[in-house]
C-alpha cells in the first residue's frame, strides 16, 4: 500500500516535481532499457510519476502503459504528455506474461523494505520470457524519511542485486551516480537494468 504521507508531498508538489524535468532530453538509461527491447514491445512505467519516460517510449514505439499512485502526477501526465496513467500503487500489478520490458525509476524506493520482494516477484511474473526490468533506487542502508517527509528505502548495491537475483532476474548493466532531488539534498543513487532469467 502506498505511504500516505509521501503521496501527499507529491501531490501537493506535484507542479515543482514536474518542472524537475521539464527540460530533460531522453537519458543513456531510458536509452538503453528501450535499446535492449523489441521492436514495438509492450511496457509499463511503474511509478510513472509526470508521464515524461512514459511519453519518450512511447514516441519510440514501444506500446507503454502507466501506473502511478499519485492523482495529482497522473493528471500531469494526462495534461502534459497526453499520456493516461492507472492510479494505483504497485501492489496491483497482478498479470502474468504480458510485458516485454518494465521501468521502474526511483519509484519501487518508496515501498517498504519488507514488501520488495514480493514486488519484484510480481514484476518477474508479468514479465514475458526474458523481459528487461529497470531499477532505480537510491544507495545507502536502512529507511527512513526525506526533508519533505517522503519514505525511502535505501540498499546497498550487493542488497538490491541480491534480490534481484532471488527474483530470477540477471544484471545486465549498472549505473551509479549523485544528484539532487526534490528536496535540495543531494543523495547517491544506483540504476540497474536487468533481464528476467528463470
Amino acid at each position: 500500500m502506498a505511504d500516505r504521507e509521501t503521496l501527499r508531498v507529491y501531490g501537493a508538489r506535484a507542479d515543482d516535481y514536474a518542472k524537475m524535468a521539464a527540460h530533460d532530453t531522453t537519458d543513456r538509461r531510458l536509452q538503453a532499457f528501450i535499446d535492449a527491447l523489441p521492436e514495438g514491445g509492450k511496457v509499463l512505467d511503474l511509478g510513472c510519476g509526470h508521464g515524461r519516460s512514459t511519453a519518450q517510449m512511447i514516441d519510440a514505439g514501444l506500446k507503454t502503459e502507466g501506473l502511478d499512485a499519485s492523482p495529482e502526477l497522473a493528471k500531469i501526465a494526462r495534461d502534459t504528455f497526453g499520456v493516461d496513467v492507472k492510479i494505483a500503487g504497485f501492489e496491483t500489478l497482478d498479470v502474468e506474461d504480458v510485458y516485454d520490458g518494465i521501468f521502474a525509476n526511483f519509484s519501487l524506493l518508496h515501498a517498504p523494505k519488507a514488501e520488495m520482494p514480493a514486488h519484484l516477484t510480481r514484476i518477474a511474473r508479468a514479465l514475458r520470457a526474458n523481459g528487461i526490468f529497470h531499477i532505480g533506487t537510491k544507495s545507502g542502508e536502512g529507511e527512513g524519511r526525506d526533508a519533505l517527509g517522503r519514505f525511502y528505502a535505501y540498499y546497498t548495491d550487493a542488497e538490491i542485486t541480491g534480490l534481484l537475483e532471488d527474483a530470477g532476474f540477471t544484471v545486465l548493466s549498472r549505473d551509479i551516480g549523485a544528484e539532487a532531488g526534490l528536496d535540495g539534498t543531494v543523495a547517491p543513487w544506483i540504476v540497474l537494468l536487468t533481464r528476467k532469467t528463470s
